[in-house]
């Protein structure tokens, strides 16, 4: 009875008010909801605003490289097609830098802005040269001016399909799950760098730091801690032979935890010729792997092929101009790449002239 004299005295203005804030907070969560299931399936697609509402910051690409041919070829691609997509409608790409850690400037430094930082004390990285990765960081972080707010961390051998917008979601980064990066998997090698009290092993993502959206001051947090384990992991024979070539990536997935920072997965964010048979939505082409068919169109990988793409073809060399398109029947993915690398070789100034600054990596 008195419940029902106090509901009574209640006036129809504030039942409204209320019934709108219900209605608000619902609607806010929910969105919430919808946005983190569509991002973890790469279905998402960005309006070029942020959570307030305002337009999305941009981001600053960076990648790190070497002054080896191998390296540089790549990152002149790269950055063709940066410059092609940075622009267009639905982009918030900011500007670019390649970090060059091997300690000298090398003949890019007009054609790409570039900032030289040191590599790791000779030995230090016993022949991994990626472990020098999250120690370039660190130095352009440190060092460098960088007016964005938020970083994408690329590497050489991607190239943009299209614009991409800024993913991270206020201060949660975006980051592209790897198939083979399972910590679950690794447990007891995993708890010798992310002890127990630290949290489940769940809490690491399968990312390693490329391609991640990230804000900078957390970057700034993490990445001395990126270069910590990095090292320690390589120190470890146990971890060091089981981790083999994505040490690094681990380290950053295990750093990025021990800060407490959980990714955005998002599976649109990049794809991998020749597993992934479709462009889609995909925002980058990796071309980590080799690419290998007979003339029938299929795939003989680890086997060379009648007709074959792999990057390591080219250590001391760039790729000549208009290769030679996939027979019929090859993926999407695959005749795009080489589409991109034909157009890139074509349109850039000295492709064929340019020679490496040192070759001793």
């Amino acid at each position: 009875m008195v419940e029902r004299k106090i509901m009574g005295r209640v006036s129809p203005i504030l039942l409204a008010l209320l019934s709108f804030g219900f209605f608000f907070a619902t609607y806010n969560l929910l969105t919430m909801i919808i946005h983190n299931k569509a991002s973890d399936f790469g279905s998402w697609e960005s309006d070029g605003l942020d959570s307030s509402g305002d337009l999305k910051p941009k981001y600053h690409v960076a990648l790190t490289a070497t002054d080896a041919p191998y390296s540089q070829w790549q990152c002149r691609i790269m950055y063709y097609w940066y410059k092609k997509t940075k622009d267009m409608p639905g982009s918030d790409m900011g500007k670019f830098t390649r970090i060059l850690h091997s300690g000298a400037p090398d003949k890019l430094m007009e054609e790409i802005p570039s900032f030289v930082v040191d590599p790791l004390p000779e030995g230090l990285d016993r022949g991994y040269v990626v472990l020098n990765r999250p120690w370039a960081f660190v130095q352009w972080l440190e060092k460098a001016t960088i007016e964005e707010e938020y970083i994408l961390m690329a590497e050489p051998d991607h190239v943009f399909v299209k614009p991409i917008p800024n993913l991270a979601y206020g201060s949660q980064p975006a980051g592209y799950p790897f198939f083979y990066i399972k910590p679950t998997e690794h447990e007891k090698i995993i708890r010798k760098f992310y002890p127990e009290e630290s949290g489940p092993v769940t809490d690491i993502d399968p990312i390693g730091n490329s391609p991640v959206i990230i804000r900078r001051s957390m970057l700034e947090d993490i990445a001395p801690t990126w270069v910590n384990i990095s090292l320690r992991m390589k120190d470890d024979p146990e971890t060091d032979k089981t981790f083999g070539w994505v040490l690094e990536m681990y380290a950053y997935a295990v750093a990025s935890a021990l800060h407490g920072v959980r990714h955005i997965l998002r599976k649109d964010f990049m794809l991998q010729p020749p597993w992934d048979l479709e462009v889609g939505k995909s925002f980058i082409i990796h071309y980590t792997y080799g690419c290998d068919y007979n003339l029938k169109g299929e795939l003989t990988y680890g086997k060379i092929g009648e007709w074959r793409f792999d990057k390591r073809s080219f250590l001391s060399a760039p790729p000549p101009k208009n290769l030679s398109l996939p027979p019929p029947g090859v993926p999407e993915t695959v005749v795009r790449l080489v589409k991109m690398v034909n157009e890139a070789t074509e349109n850039i100034p000295g492709w064929d002239t340019l020679t490496s600054g040192s070759d001793q990596e």
